[in-house]
């Protein structure tokens, strides 16, 4: 299914709490959905912790772009990074979706995604990786480059 035709029907999101996917109407996104199963918000702006099976079914499965920082919690820039993340979030709520997986708790992800150097984004579209982004950076940075690599309709 092409991206118009998913975001002219519904969107899927997965809850980051539970895992279950929803069906969201595009033009009710703005309203704040929350999940059918526990309730939680899917889309309220705010950066989610992952966990490994968390993060690999939003990125394979959610129709909205995902942007996933990859950090550790003695990672300085990271933790620098973090609030600039967390505004860009909020900028872009209804139109991407962030998330943080810590690598040091889930080191297996990194490596299957060759990780070499953290603070990494990764901003996922359409099921697959994107575009990459190394290194602490403002949230205006964050921003355009979620932006760039965003589909053109979303």
């Amino acid at each position: 299914m092409e991206f118009e035709d998913a975001m002219a029907e519904a969107l899927k999101l997965t809850c980051t709490t539970c895992g279950q996917t929803n069906r969201v109407p595009a033009d009710r996104i703005a309203l704040g959905p929350k999940c059918g199963t526990c309730g939680d918000p899917l889309a309220s702006g705010k950066v989610a912790e992952l966990d490994p099976a968390a993060h690999d079914k939003m990125v394979r499965t959610d129709t909205l772009p995902v942007v996933v920082d990859y950090w550790a919690p003695w990672c300085g820039p990271c933790r620098m990074m973090a609030p600039q993340f967390a505004q860009a979030a909020m900028a872009l709520k209804g139109r991407a979706r962030f998330a943080k997986i810590n690598t040091e708790d889930h080191p297996r992800v990194s490596q299957r995604l060759g990780i070499r150097g953290i603070p990494l984004l990764i901003l996922y579209a359409g099921g697959r990786e994107v575009a990459r982004l190394a290194g602490a950076r403002p949230a205006a940075e964050i921003e355009a480059f979620v932006r760039q690599g965003m589909p053109a309709s979303a």
